[in-house]
């Protein structure tokens, strides 16, 4: 009798049903099911395929992952080994959580995303983070404004201290290097930003007003941080009068209002003076040319001597006016705390420059002292010729 085989849909439906078969492969990240847990070891069926094994630091990784593990949980661990003397597949949780963090990096630069990230060391050069082992580094060139460390004459040992005091904050970041092979990231603040500053550019404007905080202060200025951008308030625009020293008008993260005066491209000018009234409007009406003032020098330069008028406003007594002589060195004829007469010979209330002499004050002296001099000589010239007169007229009458 022949035997007829008839096709069966049974099996088909079976294996329909049934879950792929993935095998072990080291290098690769794999799902299973917790089957035990214990204080330093996981057992993990593979699908019915094999039994895996997380033990020891492997067991360990960023997220605690360990610590919620139970059982009949699905885990996914990375693949060490195929098999070890047990017969047991040697997993990774750590390492599964370190795949999972480059790819994140990677999917994250190809599309660049904005992520965040916190710097757990800082040198020289820059603030480092480590996360899952993988290593990041944000050079100081590409931090932003507001962390940017602005000290005077690029000083290794401030700038250092300056980024230490970032190390723990949340800083949000682009990748803008990726090494593949080291495992190693290259991030730029400044990038994370660059959008949003861009936007902020474009509406800004010479004339306007802006709030912001004082992000740096160096020899020559107060930089100002605000809306992702950065400014400069020369030291020629904090103050009306004299500054010597721009730390004694902020300090760093005051918030403060300032004036933009001037705009090309990234390079922003800013000014505080220009937000109070100039006072030298006021003084040009007050002090007069050919006025004699008293007043107290209270800085002496090469080229002369200055004196204090008003809060913000100061007279220069020019070398060639602190004698009626040559001078070379101002400090043998005046030093700072001198009270001193002058006379004003020169006021430029647009160039905010008001010049005094003392020698004019000195040689109107001397003339004034001259005058009763020449008075006197003159009376006595009279008398003489009176005298003379009077005794010409005695001896003709005598002679009569």
């Amino acid at each position: 009798m022949q035997t007829t085989y008839v096709a069966s849909s049974v099996m088909d439906e079976l294996m329909k049903d049934a879950c792929e078969i993935v095998l072990p492969v080291p290098g690769t990240l794999i799902d299973g099911t917790v089957v035990s847990v214990s204080k330093n070891k996981v057992l993990v069926d593979l699908i019915g395929v094999a039994t895996g094994i997380i033990a020891g630091q492997e067991a360990h990784d960023s997220a605690g992952t360990l610590k919620s593990l139970g059982e009949g949980d699905t885990v996914s661990a990375y693949v060490l080994e195929e098999e070890n003397d047990d017969g047991l597949v040697v997993l990774s949780l750590r390492k599964a959580s370190q795949k999972k963090t480059w790819n994140s990096f990677v999917e994250s630069y190809e599309d660049s995303k904005v992520i965040s990230v916190t710097p757990n060391e800082a040198n020289k050069g820059g603030l480092l983070l480590n996360v899952d082992g993988i290593k990041g580094f944000i050079p100081v060139s590409q931090l932003a404004p507001m962390h940017y460390p602005r000290v005077n004459g690029a000083n290794s040992s401030e700038i250092l201290i300056r980024l230490q005091k970032l190390i723990g904050l949340d800083l949000n970041v682009k990748i803008i290097n990726l090494d593949r092979e080291g495992g190693k990231l290259i991030l730029s603040e400044k990038a994370a930003e660059s959008e949003k500053r861009h936007e902020s550019l474009a509406k800004l404007e010479v004339g306007q007003k802006i709030k912001g905080s004082i992000s740096g202060i160096v020899n020559f200025g107060i930089f100002i941080t605000f809306n992702g951008l950065e400014g400069l308030v020369h030291i020629s625009e904090i103050a009306w009068g004299h500054v010597k020293d721009p730390n004694d008008f902020g300090k760093l993260g005051d918030d403060i209002e300032v004036l933009v005066i001037g705009k090309d491209k990234d390079k922003i000018s800013l000014s505080m003076k220009r937000l109070i009234p100039d006072p030298w409007i006021e003084a040009a009406k007050r002090y007069k040319v050919g006025t004699v003032i008293e007043s107290e020098i209270n800085r002496v330069t090469a080229f002369g001597a200055f004196v204090k008028l008003d809060e913000d406003i100061n007279g220069l007594i020019h070398v060639s006016e602190i004698a009626d002589e040559e001078v070379t060195d101002p400090n043998e004829y005046v030093k700072v705390g001198d009270k001193v007469k002058a006379k004003i010979i020169a006021i430029d209330p647009d160039e905010h420059r008001v010049g005094l002499s003392i020698k004019a004050v000195t040689v109107s002296a001397d003339d004034d002292e001259e005058k009763p001099k020449k008075k006197a000589k003159k009376d006595e010239v009279e008398e003489v010729v009176e005298e003379d007169a009077k005794e010409e007229e005695e001896v003709t009458e005598t002679e009569e």
